[in-house]
């Protein structure tokens, strides 16, 4: 297969075979210290007591680290090269535009502790996005100081927590419910601020059921966290009477927002009765969230409970013409500050270049347009695999490999290390946990339907090969730089640093 025959986000066969050393294993002794050869001593130009004796840093040129590197570059995954349909991750690509709008001057080089006078333009990007994102999602205000989803998470129930100590009910409000199809966060956030947490089992039609919810309320309910859509790309259609019955027990909805990119302009949380909620802008808001961050969270709240927001807050003073911002720390109610400054700032330029790009009109149709695509997938896998839920989803679906695994012994796991071979990345698997051999699909919309189709007739062929040459799946991927792995000893014994051979 020629280079030009590799599918979309393969990699050429040349560039797979070529073995790769780390970079201290490559180079040659002073081979980095070549443009330094007539330069004066280091101890006339570094003082003493500020160098170190040795320092193992690898001995390479300039040029052999930029080729290492790129070569290396060539060999991962990214939504630049091919379709990422990694569900409940809403890994849509990222226009340059809002990485050019967050690179200019006035925001790239201000210091993070400039004061509010000379740091105008910042404090209105921040204040800008919060209200734009307040009246988006139907909550009284947000905070951006969050810098993730699992830490907005913890947010928000520091906020509860506070809310119900300020009520005087701090020692009966321990109860967090949090159903299964909820995000995969949830209950680690709530055990890590204190609450108990009390698991609820959704229904035969993959939603919460409200008849549970009656059951589980009570004197001592303190939050409830809900994903809509769910994990399996349902909508919760009884959420008003779910918000109801959380309320009349004395309790707080919170809204997980990392299935946000289904809703946004079309349908808010406030509307549906939540009190608290968060965002991934690195997912529904198109900035970069690979290799693990960075990220940001914003967290919106009702008004009854505004006053409990991290510190600080950027508040806006004055008329047209004279208006002035400034970062406001008293605020004796706050949770406090979540972290180091005062956000991921340079994604909230890039989120907010996202928002007035699209507009009003646009965000609604970017929902629209992912759900469009879910549903489009969907009736076509439906054609070669199960599909648990048979029925209108919102920007994501579950399929299960489970009668496959029955009938030829190939799971989702393997499925997803053939479509690696194929120059697609694997969807999520195994999540939601109560779908067998799940297989969670996002297509986002910022995919064409050529991509949609090719990616269809990949996973197609794949499914028909399990089910004639199983073997060959089995021994998937056989393509990609790195072949299969232990997953289960990487998880336990992860090795992440390189460590020189000890000399004799």
């Amino acid at each position: 297969m020629s280079a030009l025959d590799t599918p979309a986000g393969a990699l050429p066969a040349t560039m797979r075979a070529i073995p790769e050393p780390l970079i201290f294993e490559s180079g040659a002794p002073g081979r980095a210290n070549r443009y330094f050869e007539a330069a004066p001593p280091l101890d006339q130009l570094v003082p003493a007591g500020h160098g170190r004796a040795e320092l193992p840093l690898p001995d390479n040129s300039e040029l052999d680290v930029v080729r290492h590197f790129t070569r290396l570059s060539q060999r991962t995954f990214a939504i630049d090269l091919g379709f990422y349909p990694l569900g409940s991750c809403t890994m849509k690509y990222n226009p340059k535009v809002n990485d050019a709008m967050a690179a200019l001057p006035g925001f790239r080089d201000l210091h993070p502790l400039a004061p509010d006078a000379l740091a105008q333009g910042a404090l209105a990007a921040m204040y800008d996005l919060e209200r734009i994102l307040a009246e988006l999602f139907g909550m009284a205000a947000f905070s951006l100081n969050p810098s993730a989803g699992a830490h907005a998470e913890l947010t928000a129930l520091l906020i509860a927590k506070a809310y119900f100590a300020k009520k005087g009910e701090g020692a009966t409000r321990r109860t967090v419910i949090v159903p299964d199809t909820a995000h995969g966060t949830n209950p680690a956030s709530a055990a890590m601020v204190g609450f108990d947490v009390l698991s609820l089992k959704s229904n035969a039609r993959g939603r919460v059921d409200l008849a549970a919810i009656l059951d589980a309320v009570g004197d001592d309910t303190a939050v409830c966290m809900m994903t809509n859509p769910n994990t399996l790309g349902l909508f919760e259609d009884q959420i008003a009477e779910i918000a109801a019955a959380v309320h009349a027990a004395g309790g707080l909805m919170y809204y997980d927002g990392a299935n946000a990119n289904a809703l946004m302009g079309n349908a808010r949380p406030g509307d549906m009765g939540f009190d608290l909620m968060h965002l991934n802008l690195h997912k529904t808001f198109s900035i970069p969230h690979g290799g693990g961050g960075a990220g940001l969270g914003p967290i919106g709240v009702a008004a009854h409970l505004v006053d409990f927001l991290p510190t600080p807050v950027v508040a806006k003073a004055g008329e047209n013409g004279t208006t002035s911002f400034t970062l406001e720390f008293d605020r004796p109610d706050s949770v406090g500050p979540m972290r180091s400054f005062w956000s991921n700032f340079a994604h909230v330029v890039r989120a907010l270049s996202y928002v007035l790009s699209n507009g009003g009109e646009g965000l609604a149709k970017v929902s629209q347009l992912a759900v469009l695509n879910a549903n489009y997938v969907r009736v076509k896998v439906r054609e070669f695999l199960e599909t648990p839920y048979d029925e209108l989803c919102r920007h994501e679906f579950v399929a299960s490999a489970q009668d496959l695994k029955r009938e030829t012994g190939v799971r989702a796991l393997d499925l997803a290390k053939a479509l690696l071979d194929r120059g697609y990345h694997a969807p999520t698997i195994y999540f939601p946990l109560l779908v067998p051999e799940c297989l969670m699909i996002e297509p986002t919309e910022t995919e064409s339907k050529e991509t949609l189709d090719a990616f269809i007739a990949t996973f197609r062929d794949v499914v028909e090969t399990a089910r004639t040459n199983p073997q060959a799946v089995l021994d998937a991927p056989v393509a990609t730089p790195v072949r299969r792995v232990d997953e289960t000893r990487a998880a336990r014994e992860p090795n992440l640093r390189w460590v020189p051979p000890s000399t004799p």
